[in-house]
């Protein structure tokens, strides 16, 4: 859905993020590993950036077996709001408006199931040497039921900068991609394989995004 917002709102999200967001790290290195992140606090110390690079490490050498791994950069906006890191910053409002009648409601009436209850969110920014590997999301248990992506990549993404939502087939075969579009909203069904394409190091701009899961639970 283009132009999910109007441009006014969508321009100060992208001056957030890309301007007024601590980006951490988030990375996992194996289907069966945990999920690790260094916050951005903790970037800034020796054991910070120590832990960061163990993270990078361990991904790539995940991803080079053919296993799952990612590393992106992250802001935890849901555990930030939970813990209250800032009070009412612009990051807690955005996860109030993605809880509000409008916004469920509206995916709701996309996706035709009306028993979506909450989201939850992160954002995320993918830039060089960045990638999420290809996985499911199967915590149907969890609630999850919709996946979403708001992105907020700027208009000139160009399609070699990779960073692509890719879906694929049971042979791993692409059978679809989409650009990140500035102030376009994706969703899509949870499980079913995808991924986001290898941002290469050659890429001048970074892939925002405000990305989550919208629950029945």
């Amino acid at each position: 859905m283009r132009n999910v917002l109007t441009e006014a709102t969508a321009a100060e999200i992208r001056k957030i993020l890309a301007a007024h967001t601590p980006w951490g790290i988030a990375g996992q290195a194996g289907t069966h590993a945990p999920p690790d992140a260094v916050e951005a606090r903790q970037m800034r110390t020796p054991d910070g950036q120590a832990k960061a690079r163990s993270i990078i490490e361990a991904a790539h050498k995940a991803a080079a077996g053919g296993d799952y791994a990612c590393r992106f950069g992250r802001y935890p906006i849901l555990e930030a709001y939970q813990q209250q890191w800032s009070p009412d910053s612009p990051h807690d409002l955005l996860l109030e408006y993605l809880n509000a009648p409008d916004f469920l409601g509206l995916v709701r009436d996309i996706t035709g199931i009306d028993n979506l209850v909450k989201a939850d969110a992160q954002a995320t920014m993918f830039g060089p040497g960045h990638f999420l590997g290809r996985h499911i999301d199967s915590h149907v248990a969890e609630g999850w039921r919709v996946a979403y992506v708001l992105n907020m990549a700027g208009d000139d993404w160009h399609p070699d900068w990779g960073g692509y939502l890719n879906f694929l087939d049971e042979d791993g075969d692409i059978v679809e991609g989409w650009r990140p579009r500035f102030n376009t909203l994706n969703l899509f069904s949870v499980p079913q394989a995808h991924s986001v394409g290898y941002v290469p190091p050659f890429a001048p701009a970074q892939r925002f995004a405000i990305t989550g899961w919208v629950r029945d639970r």
